[in-house]
């Protein structure tokens, strides 16, 4: 165990719990504890949203992938830019119309309070599960600080458990106390800790590279690791199980990109914490560039690590969500490998938060409220604190579960999108249509939920949310035509 390593590893996680709680005198109010009253800059909320959608699943698993494979994972990215596109086009106009603290607030509107309640639910679920593989992402760089030095004291298995509790707790203790102001912020201070962490392991593993940047870039082109497109198609099953094909990177990236940013509170509290429309679309198309710039960096490191393993003749990790860990921690220098994992866990802690607040106030905003509208302000900020720690234990518990799931990075995204593709065709259902009602719109959602399940094993991820909002969105217009609308026509506009 290096002293030096832990005691920046240490001293991080205090700064940043520090910072955080720091903002709790801006949370007078609800408004200010869920949308950070609405005064936070382009810039900033466009890093908060690279940090929510890149997490420590992009740290430890991207490079991972170009390890294994090549650069077809950016065609994904790709379709990130398109869904922007449409969600800018589509979502951000309505969400601007009015005050709203949820996502779910557009649903209620449209069709009606059992479907807002659906939809939020759906969320809950959602990002429970898909936090949970995040939290327990966790673990694994932890386990690789603390296991040589703890494996004779501790199993393996409670090394993961007190690490994940030890992050959870730091992270509910800011979130709880400065709400969505420090979430943001604190998201600048950590995307900028891990990508400058990224850029220094990036040059220092290329310095390990005898032959440097010019033999790296020769035995990456030689194992074909630089390929970036894959143009194949055919309407066969074997095509719809390539994880990452142009098409499927560009039209599911697409699909995931609108239901994540345009659909789901996590993401959308921070469109809606901007002060206006023009800030909000600049902030969304800003992060695209940020996190194609990311991706291309974690990428690269794998490649890099590709080369070392290969030419010195090492084996690289059983656990290919280690190889990045274990490398940094194993051969960067004292004091700058702390600073790496630092980095890391900078990454999860940012996540993390974002996804309690986001809980918080879906629970407070969606449920609570409709049900009690006559709570004050005060109330609802007290109970909005309180259900963050509720949904801070459920988050360790679905961590600890988490373990048993498979990749890091594909599980999370997985998870994500078998629910994603329900809330989307609902969402372009409403915003689009004008018939349906809302048990049309519950006769879709469940439709392309059970669909999507039932397709789950025979496609891959990328897939998911297209099948499960086109079944949507064709069965509850369908449905529209048998089952009656009880809202008044007002409910559409």
């Amino acid at each position: 165990m290096r002293i030096a390593d832990l005691a920046v590893i240490i001293c991080y996680l205090i700064f940043i719990t520090w910072f955080g709680a720091r903002f709790k005198e801006r949370n007078a109010s609800i408004k200010n504890y869920f949308l950070g009253g609405r005064g936070a800059p382009w810039w900033a909320i466009a890093f908060s949203i690279v940090s929510a959608e890149t997490s420590t699943l992009t740290v430890i698993g991207t490079p991972a992938i170009s390890f294994a494979g090549t650069f077809v994972f950016l065609q994904l990215i790709m379709g990130y830019l398109v869904g922007r596109i449409v969600i800018s086009a589509l979502f951000l106009p309505h969400y601007f119309r009015g005050e709203m603290y949820t996502a779910y607030e557009l649903m209620g509107r449209r069709f009606g309070s059992h479907i807002r309640k659906f939809t939020a639910g759906i969320f809950l679920v959602l990002r429970a599960l898909a936090e949970g593989v995040r939290v327990f992402a966790v673990s694994l760089v932890v386990s690789v600080v603390l296991g040589d030095s703890l494996t004779g004291v501790f199993p393996a298995a409670n090394i993961e458990v007190v690490s994940i509790a030890i992050i959870v707790c730091l992270t509910l203790f800011y979130t709880f106390e400065g709400g969505m102001t420090a979430v943001i912020w604190t998201d600048v201070v950590q995307m900028i800790l891990y990508v400058g962490g990224a850029l220094v392991s990036f040059f220092l593993i290329l310095g390990l590279i005898p032959g440097g940047w010019s033999h790296a870039v020769a035995m990456g082109q030689a194992a074909h690791k630089f390929q970036f497109f894959d143009f194949h198609f055919a309407f066969t099953s074997q095509f719809f199980q390539t994880k990452y094909s142009f098409w499927g990177g560009l039209i599911g990236g697409c699909f995931l990109t609108t239901a994540s940013h345009g659909t789901e509170q996590l993401l959308v509290q921070r469109l809606l914490a901007a002060r206006n429309l023009k800030e909000s679309r600049l902030a969304l198309f800003s992060s695209w560039f940020v996190v194609f710039f990311q991706f291309s960096l974690f990428l690269m490191i794998g490649v890099l690590l590709f080369v070392y393993y290969h030419d010195s003749g090492q084996l690289p990790p059983q656990v290919l969500d280690r190889v990045y860990p274990e490398f940094v921690w194993n051969h960067l220098p004292v004091g700058l490998s702390g600073l790496v994992i630092a980095a890391i866990l900078a990454a999860a802690m940012s996540n993390l938060s974002a996804a309690l607040n986001a809980l918080a106030s879906t629970t407070i905003m969606d449920f609570w409220r409709p049900m009690r509208p006559k709570t004050s302000d005060t109330r609802l900020l007290q109970l909005g604190r309180w259900s963050t720690i509720g949904w801070g234990l459920i988050l360790f518990t679905v961590g600890l579960a988490a373990r048993h799931w498979g990749s890091v990075l594909e599980t999370g995204l997985s998870i994500a999108s078998v629910l994603y593709g329900s809330l989307l065709g609902v969402f372009l259902l409403g915003v689009l249509t004008k018939k349906p009602g809302e048990w049309a719109a519950i006769a879709g959602m469940s439709a392309g939920f059970i669909v999507t399940l039932v397709f789950r094993t025979q496609v891959a991820y990328t897939w998911y949310v297209l099948i499960g909002s086109v079944t949507t969105f064709v069965v509850g217009y369908v449905a529209s035509f048998v089952l009656p609308n009880p809202l008044p026509a007002t409910a559409s506009e």
